[in-house]
């Protein structure tokens, strides 16, 4: 572990000590009777530039309390309303079973104000319904992963759910293009042999919404690389595409970057391969050290990684000229399109599994153009954590397009969707009532894949486990 002093020398770090101004608000979670276990620190006015038709601010106050819900599902503030849009273990139209483990989803626009949903599934082989495709959207016959396909109309009713891609391994998240595919990855480094695959996994995989007939015989990124991909973001000015991994175990996940020979894009671009890096910060192996939002490291450094395959050793092992930066479980990550950096989420860090910090995440930002990296966020936790925490672990984040950061929580016991307010204030929009079935006790499972269709009316979620997709509308505050 690097000394804090010796990374502000070494690194030039400063931090932004304006503490009237917004960027060094501290969040409070006030709604918590016994007080919150997560607030949050940092600049959320940079959040806003991820997406052009944000706000600059959260709503005034959060929606009210939740309301139960007599079908035991979701609670929601008083005049919203969900829609259940489908559900692991129904039959299809085709005739085919809706796989398990909902994960990461893009939100694309269609015609007349509907949306294409693309839906990842994050299965093993032994999932309770793992992804079963035709065989030629099929990659490897033996792996339980996949995507499915929704087009929902502009009332959210599911008109057509499909497979649009099968026989990938434990695809966790991902991330859209500019040309308007999805990028999804697969969170596995197992090989041909392991689990009874064929084929090696590990990869990222493009995904059509539009055009089925481009999903025919599934073709491996492989020039990408093959480890623990978590979520992607692509640059559509230079077609650089930024990658996360997940790992939350040392050696700890690595923050890449991928130079595509066709830096153009456009479907099938990113199969003329092109150069994988890793990023490199002299003097600081870890991030989650950092406790400070507002810090930044003005020397950013990209490293070739040796073997993007990983025949024989994984990525963030090997042998590479100058030691790489990594992260705890490195997992979000999208395209500032305003101020053209890249945005990418490290989900916790734990002092029972590495260095002596308490947090339970960051949110960093990369300026491609300045080289430079900065700690926008911080999620804190009480030290010593709450063994029953009001709320813990944020994981998936997106932005609300009434302002307001939104968060979907990964933790333990009762799990929530929570947002931020224009004054900082972290409220509850969803409680998940849906436990998984252990015989112990209830056990909540976490939400996923959040996103907002093009006009702003409905946002759209999953639950991880048991599979479902909803569609959420109301009286949603109007940005000013």
């Amino acid at each position: 572990m690097c000394d804090p002093i010796h990374l502000q020398e070494a690194s030039a770090v400063s931090v932004d000590s304006n503490s009237n101004s917004l960027s060094r608000r501290r969040f409070v979670a006030g709604v918590a009777a016994s007080g919150a276990a997560v607030s949050v620190l940092g600049s959320v006015e940079a959040l806003y530039t991820a997406e052009p038709a944000l706000g600059t601010s959260g709503p005034k106050a959060g929606y009210g309390p939740l309301v139960a819900d007599p079908a035991g599902m979701l609670d929601l503030p008083r005049g919203f309303r969900y829609q259940v849009l489908s559900r692991e273990g129904l039959t299809r139209a085709d005739g085919g079973l809706i796989p398990s483990r909902f994960d990461g989803m893009g939100v694309f626009p269609d015609r007349d104000g509907a949306s294409r949903l693309v839906r990842n599934h994050e299965c093993l082989p032994d999932a309770p319904v793992p992804v079963r495709g035709p065989a030629e959207w099929t990659y490897d016959p033996a792996a339980g992963g996949g995507n499915s396909t929704l087009l929902v109309d502009k009332r959210n009713h599911v008109t057509t759910e499909f497979i649009s891609l099968g026989g990938t391994a434990i695809n966790c998240s991902g991330g859209r293009t500019p040309w308007r595919t999805w990028l999804t990855c697969e969170e596995t480094e197992d090989k041909a042999g392991e689990k009874g695959y064929t084929k090696d996994h590990g990869f990222i995989f493009e995904v059509d919404p539009y055009d089925g007939r481009r999903n025919r015989d599934p073709v491996p990124l492989k020039a990408m690389g093959r480890f623990q991909h978590e979520a992607v973001a692509v640059d559509p000015a230079t077609g650089v595409v930024y990658e996360t991994e997940d790992a939350f175990l040392p050696p700890l996940g690595g923050f890449y970057r991928f130079l595509p020979n066709r830096p153009r894009g456009g479907w099938g671009s990113l199969r003329a391969g092109g150069e994988l890096q890793a990023m490199r910060i002299p003097d600081l192996p870890d991030l989650s050290v950092v406790q400070d939002a507002g810090t930044v490291f003005d020397h950013v450094e990209w490293v070739s990684v040796p073997d993007p395959l990983a025949t024989s050793e994984s990525v963030r092992t090997q042998d590479f000229s100058v030691p790489i930066t990594g992260g705890y479980k490195l997992e979000g990550c999208w395209w500032g399109a305003v101020d053209r950096c890249v945005y990418f989420v490290s989900s916790f860090a734990l002092t029972e599994l590495g260095p002596k910090v308490a947090h339970n995440g960051q949110v960093w930002k990369f300026d491609p153009r300045r080289k430079t990296l900065r700690l926008e966020m911080i999620f804190t936790r009480k030290n010593p954590p709450d063994p029953d925490p009001e709320f813990d672990s944020p994981d998936n984040i997106t932005m609300s397009p009434y302002g307001g950061l939104m968060m979907c929580e990964d933790g333990v016991g009762e799990q929530h969707i929570l947002g931020t307010t224009e004054d900082g204030d972290v409220f509850k929009f969803a409680k998940n009532r849906v436990d998984i079935g252990t015989p112990e006790s209830p056990e909540y499972g976490e939400f996923t894949g959040a996103g907002f269709s093009a006009d702003g009316q409905t946002m759209f979620f999953n639950l991880w486990m048991p599979g479902v997709t909803y569609a959420v509308t109301g009286p949603w505050r109007r940005r000013r």
